[in-house]
């Protein structure tokens, strides 16, 4: 709080610059309502140099009581003309946020959320000077880490408290090109300097990020892992393997339900290993004597027309197992347990130097990203429920374009991967498993899911849909903030929950040029000004695109 700024209260009289004020005053408080402010502002004729010409949305103003000073954003202003006098009022609203208690014991002062004593009718109001921007967002004492400034003055650092950011879920939102990139990787990259021991598992759909984090990152694709079929649970495996039309559908899957236990029964009776299992068990089993049993199933049956989704299962099997974009899933015909090998390289333990996986899904293809998410998070949070307390390993898993698989349409989507991100945005804190959220289209994802985020940068949105969902799933209002959300600039955010002090217009820190996604706009006028002279261009297009090798 500044030292110098007057606490006594302003008689409720007019606005006419006459009337005795004390310096710095800018106006003075009309209505008391709940959490919110109504104000007159001083005209430019005063002689407080302070007057409502100098006042933006957004801005932080102060209000002396008789024990504390309170604290509130600008949420919106308004110009008009008495009826009596026709001289111009400006008349401003106020979302309140906080107060800094009058101290006399030569203590400093701390800002707390929350107001204990109301500012009164007729109390001065003044507008937040830099000492009482220091005061309210000073490094707090618990682990911070800098992430970039406060936008009322780029000369103070905006903080993240880590603990809080990273213990529960958080999400960052805005449209395309507000930079929700280039901040992810600032807030990822931050934190994981400051923990190289951590343990990060990004989804990245358009493989952008790799080269973002160099030697910290392991990078993962088709190409160089293995997610056998044997992972996957029979929601997964049937989405893969079956029909789309549901009668066939249901047909298929209790077939080949029963041909994957029995294909498992075999497996452990060759390795010597326990009988009991379901279809859902992570067990290694041979496709090839899934395909037997199939066959051998089908040739029981006593009428020929029955053999239709017999002869579909095996047919798609083959397909799949000779198709190249599927070679991560069915590796061939050596199976091996190599569970505990997946699990190491994709949550980082060890470390090793890479606190993060970034696992490119743009190589997958489309018909089965959604299976391949719902797999790696469900083998993410069935590792942090099987794992002893006491030995558990912290994992935040980033979700890039998480609308894609946690739609707000429940008919949208794979149900399955929306119900492993589910459990982990309800259960994750319990077991150790923190979300980020990222998407450009806030009200296409799942309000339930995203109203589970205790920390929010939500960076520039000019959709009235978009607004209103965060206005609703944000932990904590501060509409003199959000009001700002169509104008932020890029780089720019409203910042609020448990991850940051108090809720604020932060510029994130740049990146250098080496550091950013690969998540721009293409230039094209620059890349119009030459043509390509020749075939080669596309002849290595071709190439690439026929033998999926990046």
């Amino acid at each position: 709080m500044d030292d110098t700024s007057p606490r006594q209260q302003v008689p409720p009289a007019s606005t006419d610059s006459s009337l005795a004020r004390a310096p710095g005053q800018i106006g003075m408080v009309t209505v008391v309502s709940g959490f919110k402010l109504s104000c007159v502002l001083f005209g430019p004729e005063a002689q407080s140099a302070a007057g409502y010409e100098r006042l933006q949305i957004g801005d932080l103003i102060k209000v002396p009581t008789a024990t504390t000073t309170a604290f509130g954003f600008v949420d919106s202003m308004a110009l008009k003309e008495a009826p009596s006098s026709g001289r111009r009022i400006a008349e401003v609203e106020v979302e309140l946020l906080g107060e800094i208690v009058n101290r006399n014991d030569g203590k400093p002062a701390t800002f707390s959320r929350g107001i204990s004593v109301y500012p009164v009718l007729g109390a001065a109001v003044f507008q937040a000077s830099p000492h009482d921007l220091d005061c309210i967002y000073s490094k707090p004492t618990a682990a911070s880490l800098p992430i970039g400034v406060l936008h009322q003055d780029p000369s103070k650092i905006a903080y993240l408290i880590s603990q809080e950011f990273l213990c529960k879920h958080s999400a960052i939102l805005g449209t395309t090109g507000s930079g929700k990139s280039c901040s992810l990787t600032v807030v990822l990259r931050s934190l994981l300097n400051a923990h190289p021991n951590g343990h990060v598992v990004m989804l990245d759909p358009h493989g952008e990020y790799s080269h973002a984090f160099g030697s910290m990152a392991e990078c993962i694709n088709t190409h160089n892992i293995e997610l056998p079929y044997w992972l996957m649970s029979a929601e997964e495996i049937t989405e893969v393997l079956c029909s789309r039309e549901p009668i066939a559908r249901s047909r298929e899957a209790n077939i080949l339900k029963e041909a994957i236990i029995a294909a498992k029964h075999s497996f452990l009776g060759e390795t010597g290993g326990e009988v009991f299992l379901t279809v859902d068990t992570p067990t290694p089993y041979r496709m090839p004597a899934v395909v037997k049993h199939i066959s051998d199933a089908m040739g029981r049956l006593d009428k020929p027309d029955s053999t239709l989704p017999y002869l579909r299962l095996m047919n798609t099997i083959e397909d799949l197992r000779q198709d190249l974009r599927y070679a991560f899933m069915f590796p061939g015909l050596t199976v091996r347990d190599n569970l505990t090998e997946i699990l190491s390289r994709l949550l980082r333990i060890p470390v090793n130097g890479k606190p993060i996986t970034i696992l490119d899904l743009s190589s997958v293809p489309s018909e089965i990203v959604n299976v391949v998410v719902s797999l790696l998070c469900r083998l993410i949070f069935d590792f942090a429920i099987w794992s002893q307390r006491e030995k558990s390993v912290p994992i935040l898993l980033v979700c890039d374009e998480a609308h894609r698989y946690v739609p707000n349409d429940n008919s949208l989507g794979f149900e399955p991967t929306r119900r492993a991100i589910a459990r982990i945005a309800k259960e994750g804190r319990k077991y150790g498993v923190s979300l980020c959220l990222v998407t450009q289209r806030p009200s296409e994802i799942s309000e339930a899911i995203l109203s589970q985020c205790s920390t929010v940068f939500a960076m520039r949105m000019t959709n009235d849909k978009d607004q209103n969902l965060v206005r609703r799933t944000l932990p904590e209002t501060a509409a003199g903030l959000l009001g700002t959300l169509p104008t932020l600039r890029q780089q720019e955010a409203i910042a609020v929950g448990e991850g940051v002090p108090h809720p604020m217009r932060i510029r994130f820190n740049d990146l250098e040029r080496s550091l950013r996604p690969h998540g721009g706009s293409t230039n094209f006028p620059k890349a119009w000004e030459t043509d390509h002279e020749g075939l080669d261009f596309l002849v290595e297009t071709v190439d690439r695109w026929r033998w999926h090798s990046h």
